[in-house]
C-alpha cells in the first residue's frame, strides 16, 4: 500500500489493537480502520508531546507492529 499522504491524523483505541487514519484524499475525508485480532499495536505511549510526526516508512512500520517512537535514538561510534 503506497500512501501519498500530506497530512493524517491517527487514533488508537486504549486497549491499543483498533487504529483509525483520518486523511483527505482530494475529494473528501476517508477513513482507514484496522482491527487486530490478537495483538496490540506498538503505539507510542512514553512521548511527551500528544502530536508527533511520522515518516511514510514508519507509518508502514507502525502498521506492521514495529515500535517506531518508543525508544531513543541510537548513537554509533567508529572505532577504527
Amino acid at each position: 500500500m503506497t500512501l501519498i499522504l500530506a497530512h493524517c491524523s491517527s487514533f488508537c483505541n486504549k486497549a491499543r489493537d483498533k487504529l483509525k487514519i483520518l486523511y483527505w484524499d482530494k475529494t473528501g475525508f476517508a477513513l482507514w480502520y484496522k482491527r487486530l485480532e490478537k495483538q496490540k499495536f506498538k503505539w507510542p505511549s512514553k512521548v511527551s508531546n500528544q502530536v508527533f510526526e511520522l515518516t511514510e516508512q514508519q507509518l508502514a512500520w507502525l502498521l506492521s507492529g514495529y515500535d517506531v517512537v518508543g525508544h531513543d535514538p541510537l548513537h554509533y561510534e567508529s572505532v577504527i
